[in-house]
C-alpha cells in the first residue's frame, strides 16, 4: 500500500526512512540535516566509514537515535533541464533503495520527495517517477509511505497516487 503523509520524516516509526543524501553522506540542508541530526553523530560516523555514495544508488546505515531502524541513503540528480539522464537516474534512486530496503528485511518504508529541493527537479515530474516505481514495490511491502514536506507537495502526491 502507498501511502502519503505530510510530516517530519525523522519522526515516523518505520522500518526505514530515506534520505535525500548528496554524494559524501557527510549531512547537508533540507532532509539530509534533518536526518543528521534526529540520528545524532553516530550517523554521521557510520556515513564517514561508507565512504560516499554515487548518483542513482543507494546505502544503508542503522538509524540511531531516529525511530526508524534503519536509514536508506541515495542521491537523486541535480536537475539540468531533463538532458542529462535525470528521469532515468531519479528512478534508479527510487529502486535501488527500495532493493536495498528488502535486502534488510524492511516492511515499511518512509520516501521523501527526491532531488525536488536544493537539486530542482520539476516536482510533478519527479512525483510520477517516484509513484511509477512505488507501484512496482507495493506488493513487497506492507506499506510505503510518501512523506510530504507542505501541503503543495501532499496534494500532488495524492492525486498522482491517485490517479496510478
Amino acid at each position: 500500500m502507498i501511502k502519503v503523509v505530510r510530516a517530519d520524516i525523522t519522526t515516523l516509526a518505520v522500518d526505514a526512512i530515506v534520505n535525500a543524501a548528496n554524494q559524501t553522506l557527510l549531512g547537508g540542508g533540507g532532509v539530509d540535516g534533518a536526518i543528521h541530526r534526529a540520528a545524532g553523530p553516530e550517523l554521521l560516523q557510520a556515513c564517514r566509514k561508507i565512504g560516499g555514495c554515487p548518483t542513482g544508488e543507494a546505502c544503508i546505515t542503522p538509524g540511531f537515535k531516529l525511530p526508524a531502524k534503519w536509514a536508506v541513503h541515495t542521491v537523486g540528480p541535480v536537475w539540468h533541464g531533463g538532458r542529462k539522464s535525470e528521469p532515468a537516474l531519479l528512478a534508479s534512486c527510487y529502486q535501488a533503495a527500495l532493493e536495498l530496503a528488502l535486502q534488510n528485511g524492511v516492511r515499511t518504508i518512509a520516501f521523501p520527495g527526491l532531488s525536488t529541493g536544493a537539486y530542482g527537479y520539476p516536482k510533478q515530474q519527479a512525483t510520477r517517477i517516484a509513484v511509477g516505481i512505488m507501484r512496482e514495490y507495493e506488493e513487497k511491502f506492507e506499506e510505503i509511505i510518501c512523506c510530504c514536506f507542505s501541503e503543495e507537495d501532499r496534494k500532488n502526491y495524492e492525486e498522482t497516487v491517485a490517479s496510478s
